[in-house]
Order: C-alpha cells, then sequence, then structure tokens
C-alpha cells in the first residue's frame, strides 16, 4: 500500500474504513513487546459507553475490563499463535460496558512479519452479542423443550398407566391381559413350551358387600391381588383383575402341575389372611375358588385357554368353593 500515490493511500484507508464500519468490525493492532495498543478499538470502547480519554491505550486496559472467567482463556489463545501452535489467533470474551453490563466480544488476528515494521500483531474485533443472545434463547427454547418433552414422556407413561392398569389394586387390567395373554400364546406355540393360566374368584363376595359394604370390600379385592402378586414370579408372570371379583395369573413356561401347585399356595395365602373391616370392628375371613388349565393343542388362540380355565373355575365352584380345580383333572377338595 505504501507503493500507491498518496492519494490512492487514502481512498484505500476510507474504503477499508467504510468496509469495516459497515461490517461492524473494529481493527486493531497491539505492540506485544511494549503492551501498547498501537491503533484501533474505538469503536468497541464508544459502543461500550466509554470517552475518548477512558478507551484502552494499554493490553493491560483490555484485561481490567475483561470478565475474569475470561482471561485465561484468551492469554493461552494469544500464547498458541505466538508459538506457532495455531495459525491464526482467535478468542470470544465479555467486555465490562461503563453501565457495568457484560457484553461479549470476539478478536480475530494474525502476526504479520513486515519487512519495515516488523513482527505485527493486527486483527479485528466485533460483537457477539447478538449471537450470544441467540445462543441463549435458542438454549432457553431447547430447554423448555426438553421440560416439555419430559412432561410429555410421564404424561404418556402415566397414560399408558390407565390404560393397563386396574385402578382400584394397581395390578393389569382385562384389555392388557389379553393383549399380553394373546402374545405368550403365540410364543408357547412358536417354541413348543407349556403355558398355564389361573382364574381366582373371591368366594361369596357379594356377602361381604352386603354385611361390611363396598368400602370392605374394595380393601379385600386389594388384599387378594397383594397375594395373587406375592405368589407370581417377577417379570415372568403376569397377574390382573378381570372382573369385580376375579383375578388372572398368567404363569409363561410352567406346565399344569406346576400351575395347580402355584394356585394351592395362593388359596391358603388368602384362606389365612384377615382383613380388617373398614370401621376397624371386624375382620373378614376370605376364601378362593380356582380354575387352572394348560393349553392344548386344541386351542386356537389365548381365548379358548381363558375358556378352558373358566370352566375349571367352574367346576371348582360348584364343587363347594374354597378349592382348586384343574381342566382335565379329576375334582378334588383342597
Amino acid at each position: 500500500m505504501s507503493d500507491l500515490p498518496v492519494d490512492e493511500q487514502d481512498l484505500y484507508k476510507k474504503r477499508l474504513q467504510l468496509t469495516l464500519e459497515a461490517s461492524g468490525l473494529d481493527l486493531w493492532e497491539n505492540n506485544l513487546s511494549t503492551g501498547e495498543v498501537v491503533f484501533g478499538l474505538t469503536k468497541i470502547f464508544a459502543d461500550l459507553g466509554y470517552g475518548k480519554d477512558e478507551q484502552a491505550g494499554e493490553i493491560s486496559d483490555i484485561f481490567t475490563l475483561m470478565h475474569a472467567d475470561d482471561v485465561a482463556m484468551v492469554e493461552k489463545a494469544i500464547a498458541d499463535h505466538i508459538e506457532g501452535r495455531t495459525e491464526r489467533y482467535y478468542s470470544e470474551f465479555r467486555i465490562r460496558a461503563k453501565s457495568g453490563q457484560w457484553v461479549w466480544y470476539a478478536n480475530y488476528g494474525k502476526i504479520i512479519d513486515d519487512a519495515v515494521f516488523g513482527s505485527r500483531f493486527i486483527g479485528v474485533s466485533f460483537s457477539l452479542a447478538d449471537k450470544k443472545r441467540q445462543e441463549e434463547e435458542l438454549l432457553a427454547l431447547n430447554t423448555r423443550l426438553s421440560e416439555q418433552n419430559a412432561q410429555l414422556e410421564r404424561l404418556n407413561a402415566e397414560l399408558h398407566t390407565l390404560a393397563t392398569r386396574d385402578p382400584l389394586t394397581g395390578i393389569y387390567n382385562r384389555r392388557h391381559l389379553l393383549e399380553v395373554g394373546e402374545r405368550e400364546y403365540q410364543r408357547s406355540r412358536r417354541f413348543a413350551h407349556p403355558l398355564t393360566l389361573l382364574i381366582v374368584d373371591i368366594d361369596f363376595f357379594k356377602r361381604i358387600n352386603d354385611t361390611w359394604g363396598h368400602v370392605t370390600g374394595d380393601l379385600v379385592i386389594r388384599a387378594v391381588a397383594e397375594c395373587c402378586v406375592n405368589e407370581a414370579r417377577e417379570a415372568i408372570d403376569t397377574v390382573g383383575r378381570i372382573g369385580g371379583e376375579e383375578f388372572v395369573v398368567l404363569l409363561p413356561e410352567t406346565p399344569l402341575a406346576a400351575g395347580l401347585a402355584c394356585a394351592e399356595r395362593l388359596r391358603q395365602c388368602v384362606a389365612e389372611m384377615r382383613v380388617t373391616t373398614h370401621d376397624g370392628i371386624d375382620e373378614a375371613a376370605v376364601t378362593l375358588s380356582i380354575g387352572v388349565a394348560e393349553l392344548t393343542a386344541n386351542c386356537r388362540d389365548f381365548r379358548d385357554l381363558v375358556a378352558l380355565t373358566d370352566h375349571a373355575l367352574y367346576r371348582a365352584k360348584r364343587g363347594g368353593r374354597n378349592r382348586i380345580q384343574g381342566h382335565g383333572v379329576s375334582s378334588s377338595a383342597s
């Protein structure tokens, strides 16, 4: 540029200045040996609210106004460039405006070796306020979206629970049992594995309601549900309520004999318990009738297994209640 005529140099400087102003850039040059700010940063300091007599004359003046958390990062970026680890110098930092507000800026520069002036550290500074504001807005938006997604997941989980669980006992409802049952039916058919079903009925449940009221009846239903869950294998068996006082226990990988043994443990568990009535004055004794059936070759779907088990339950109730009846097994009192 020094080879240009004076008027062309002046025109070149004006064009450069206009370009920098239009781009929001502030040209600077620092003397790293003396720590002097050779020129520049006038626009930045003016934007920050400082007068001409308050603008930086030394590099240390800039570090004084820089946020303490950013100083080490800027110093490292400068050192990396000086020592040749980076081709260009770049850093982002906060500068304290005269109002006390922290404003984001960035520096971009390079050490230039000049035959006349030697090594010169030259660069531009520009505001990152808009970028940081957009980043903060985006972060806030992402945070809100994450919170909303988490809330939706919770709501979906609650809806799933409402759709699959019995509200009184918390065990599975009829709809979910039929879905699980059909899947287990298909799996048992495919791999030729045993599958046994228990249908459990509370004996003389109407008498319980008539004697102590429906609130005590609900307590009995919850107590029986708890016994069913306790006798089932966690994460293997499926326990649910299919009617007012009827329950189902689905036993994959279980032949009829093992299903009958499980049913007997369940019958004994309930027969030995006493449910305190709602008023706390009395205790209700409860017994069960249980039908048990294993999947057979004649079952076309899970509902056929349910029908076999229901028939076995009917036989247990006709046989005097408080007993277990297996499909295809001769009647026996318990």
